[in-house]
């Protein structure tokens, strides 16, 4: 299984930006689609975005659409996620998945089998 290490978690301000890093490694670089999911107490495991590491475009949430971007550095096998203009909503626990051989990759929880333990991302008014 993919191993995933997350960080760049922490508190901000409304409008406020942070970027969270995620570790990958034990991957087929070919075919491995990594994602970024959230969680919040009052909502369920969500997706935020998710890419093909070897490239292509990515898939993201309507709620952070041309607020949010992921990224990689494919030298240090690193993929982020730069978080911009921050809303109090976006605050959760923010987890990186990967699954190899993904034939699809999109924003689905059960289609990830690897996952980080969480950065928690905190955004106040």
């Amino acid at each position: 299984q993919v191993q995933l290490v997350e960080s760049g978690g922490g508190s901000v301000q409304a409008g406020g930006s942070l970027r969270l890093s995620c570790v990958v490694s034990n991957y087929i670089y070919s075919s491995v689609c990594v994602a970024w999911f959230r969680q919040s107490p009052t909502k369920g495991r969500e997706g935020v975005a998710a890419f093909y590491l070897r490239g292509g475009s990515a898939t993201y949430a309507e709620s952070v659409k041309d607020r949010f971007t992921i990224s990689r550095d494919n030298a240090t096998a690193t993929v982020y996620l730069q978080m911009n203009n921050l809303k109090p909503e976006d605050s959760a626990m923010y987890y990186c998945a990967a699954e190899n051989g993904a034939r699809w990759c999109l924003l689905r929880v059960p289609d990830f089998r690897s996952w980080g333990r969480g950065t928690q991302v905190t955004v106040s008014s």
